[in-house]
């Protein structure tokens, strides 16, 4: 592919200079700060660039670890780390917490909620995936998902409020729905939030309760295909289901919910009352993905050409959950070692445009699949090497310490996980708000 020449800044809209023209340096946006993002931008650390970082939130987040937050095993700030402390040592970049709704790539602008605008000479689109209910958003408000912190502290609180609304009932029916859980989708998400229930409710919780017995909790796991795991080799998955069942955990496969409402859940003619629903069936790509007037693929991601260049516009560059990559003729996963590759990638594309040189093809390399089920529970490939059980889950400790930003975070996750190891306690268990928003 040809080299793209240089641009020269965004023009003058409405007689209002746009957040970033100006200056001698090709100015570089990323929109989004996942492993992606932060990737990229830490790549351009040396580059002769100013590099403009845009996120709603202020912190990157160790999305791999959020079920733990939202199961009350860790507390939000150990798994995640504010940008800006992150970047400070890189003085060519800018950290702006704003929310970006749209791009208009004819301009080269970045457009903010809040009706600013940012020039950009290149873009790097790193904003991920969100929840898909396959048309079904009335679900949202009934089965929440596992995305950001928001969304883990949510589940937490319906967790826990489920187990004191049990406490506070007097007859067992009515009980019953409360202590039902009710997880829909058996990929690496489902599996973790499953098998984690599980455990609160037989090791955590023991003895705290008065009135009813916290085993008598029930933990479904819903799965519309014929296995868990599915992307696992089958004989992987049929171990983890394996490790499921030993934690007490109801597995369904070919199981696909009808409908969801803030009393349970229906599968086919099935009625299942069930006062907490969590959704880890089904991502959707960020909608800004639409601003770029290019076709996506059914789950909203953008195909790029090789060298991660969206087609017609080789100064912008969409990486992460975002894209639609194939890479040997295999499409690559949404996993946080391709978003961090693929960040590396697009960084050095940029470099290499702006220097007229030949751009790279993106290669992934595929360092292995780990998922992490319950207490000395998980499966792991690595290349020809498959584990499970103990030694999977102490590969799976080591692999996410590794990598952790900050050395106070993974100092406090190993502190809490070895707590948790020989004592069964979850050390975040605090509800803020009391008051349920979903149910009475």
């Amino acid at each position: 592919m040809a080299p793209a020449e240089t641009p020269a800044a965004a023009g003058v809209v409405a007689g209002e200079q746009p957040l970033g023209a100006g200056g001698a340096l090709p100015h570089v946006v990323i929109v989004g700060c996942g492993f992606g993002g932060l990737s990229a931008a830490r790549r351009l650390k040396r580059a002769a660039v100013r590099v403009t970082l845009i996120d709603r939130a202020n912190h990157h987040l160790f999305q791999p670890l959020l079920y733990q937050v939202a199961t009350g095993g860790l507390s939000g700030p150990a798994i995640a780390a504010p940008i800006r402390r992150v970047l400070r040592g890189q003085i060519n970049a800018t950290m702006l917490m704003a929310d970006v709704c749209a791009i208009e790539p004819q301009a080269r602008e970045v457009a903010l909620r809040d009706g600013r605008r940012i020039s950009y000479d290149y873009l790097v689109l790193a904003t991920g995936a969100t929840h898909s209910y396959f048309g079904n958003e009335r679900w949202a408000v009934h089965a929440p998902g596992l995305k950001t912190l928001d969304d883990a502290l949510e589940i937490r609180r319906r967790i826990l409020l489920a187990f004191e609304r049990a406490e506070l009932e007097d007859d067992d029916e009515r009980r019953r729905p409360w202590l039902t859980f009710v997880v829909i989708g058996g990929g690496p998400t489902g599996v973790e939030l499953a098998g984690t229930l599980a455990e609160i409710a037989r090791h955590t919780l023991r003895g705290e309760f008065r009135r009813f017995d916290p085993k008598q909790a029930k933990v479904l796991l819903l799965e519309g295909g014929e296995r868990v795991l599915s992307a696992y080799p089958p004989d992987l998955s049929q171990r983890a289901a394996e490790q499921l069942r030993r934690l007490g955990v109801t597995l369904r496969t070919g199981a696909l919910a009808s409908d969801i409402d803030e009393y349970g859940v229906r599968v086919g003619d099935e009625r299942i009352e069930a006062r907490t629903v969590l959704w880890a069936a089904g991502v959707a790509a960020s909608p800004l993905g639409r601003c770029l007037n290019v076709d996506t693929d059914r789950a909203g991601r953008v195909p790029v050409e090789p060298d991660l260049s969206v087609p017609g516009h080789p100064e912008i560059f969409v990486i992460g959950d975002l894209a639609s990559v194939r890479s040997d003729g295999k499409p690559v996963p949404g996993v946080a070692p391709a978003a961090k590759q693929m960040g590396r990638v697009a960084a050095d594309n940029i470099v290499a445009r702006i220097g007229h040189q030949p751009t790279r093809p993106f290669r992934y390399r595929d360092y292995g699949s780990l998922a992490t089920i319950g207490r000395a529970a998980a499966v792991a490939q690595v290349g020809g090497m498959k584990l499970w059980g103990l030694p999977a889950w102490l590969f799976w400790l080591f692999v996410h310490i590794f990598f952790l930003i900050g050395f106070r975070n993974r100092l406090v996750v190993l502190f809490d996980w070895a707590w948790a190891y020989w004592t069964f306690e979850r050390s975040a268990r605090i509800v803020a708000d009391p008051h349920p928003r979903d149910s009475g």
